[in-house]
């Protein structure tokens, strides 16, 4: 085992039948987590104020108002031996998000399903580039440096990984936590306590490896919001499979972030899409308890 995973995987060891725990060991990936402390290259910023090109407008939402910056990722400064997703490698990634901070009368964090409502911007290396201030009434999150740090991430909560990963039985990771005789009926959710066992207490704002949903798979809920039939659509799991994590940012008390009730503000892309630098593709979800 290498480092990073070694904690989640001696957890699920302790905790999961040994051939569940086995199977879902091998499906871990890494996950850039950027952290606000550590020892890891500087990768970004959460919070302050963005470095746009001079010809590129700061994000609005017609009718709405401006977008909120959210984050800045130097694609350069990650770890590239650890990214799960083709990103370039040089360029910076610029998260911009409605989230109702324009609104400072009925302020309260919000996140809108039009895809307006958020923007991720690529900036290529070399772009001369001018930091700008937000626009009028539009209070900025504070600034933080993150820096990089390898965290083992893991599929959860009905991720489809767990229906098509089947046991030395036979039977799904989902089936077996289910279906298994007592003491070892443990349920599903179990995959999704380890994890959060693993982590509690940590901001987990993050880069690639699986997300850490707060409620659903987020890429069976993109995967519904995208399809006519939504979450009765039969395509649904087939269209979830096309979608990668491109990053996560968790509520935090020293950036002033809380996505609804404690949640995580989610940006997923078709590995396709990403593959050919089609950023503007990128679709966000909240979830929150």
């Amino acid at each position: 085992m290498t480092a990073w995973r070694d904690q989640l995987s001696a957890l699920a060891q302790d905790r999961l039948p040994a051939e569940v725990a086995a199977k879902w060991i091998e499906l871990f990936q890494p996950g850039i987590r950027l952290a606000a402390e550590g020892t890891g290259p500087r990768v970004g910023q959460l919070g302050g104020n963005p470095a746009l090109p001079d010809a590129v407008e700061w994000p609005i939402w017609e009718e709405k108002g401006p977008l909120t910056f959210v984050a800045a990722v130097d694609c350069a400064s990650l770890p590239r031996e650890f990214l799960t997703i083709p990103l370039p490698e040089t360029g910076t990634l610029l998260f911009f998000s409605f989230d109702g901070r324009y609104e400072p009368d009925n302020y309260r964090h919000i996140l809108p399903t039009d895809a307006d409502g958020y923007r991720v911007i690529f900036v290529p290396a070399g772009t001369a580039v001018t930091e700008r201030t937000p626009p009028a009434d539009l209070e900025p999150y504070p600034q933080r440096d993150v820096f990089a740090e390898i965290v083992a991430t893991a599929p959860e909560s009905e991720h489809i990984l767990l229906d098509q990963t089947t046991t030395a039985s036979g039977v799904s990771l989902a089936e077996a936590v289910e279906a298994g005789p007592e003491p070892e009926r443990i349920g599903a959710l179990v995959f999704g306590n380890l994890t959060w066992e693993v982590n509690e207490g940590t901001p987990q704002h993050q880069i690639g490896g699986f997300a850490t949903p707060v409620q659903d798979a987020v890429e069976n809920e993109i995967a519904a919001e995208v399809l006519e039939g939504g979450w009765q659509d039969p395509r649904l799991k087939e269209e979830a499979a096309r979608w990668v994590l491109l990053a996560q940012f968790d509520s935090d008390n020293e950036t002033d972030m809380m996505w609804g009730d404690v949640g995580m503000v989610y940006w997923l892309i078709r590995a396709d899409d990403l593959q050919e630098g089609r950023f503007e593709a990128a679709r966000c979800l909240m979830q929150c308890g």
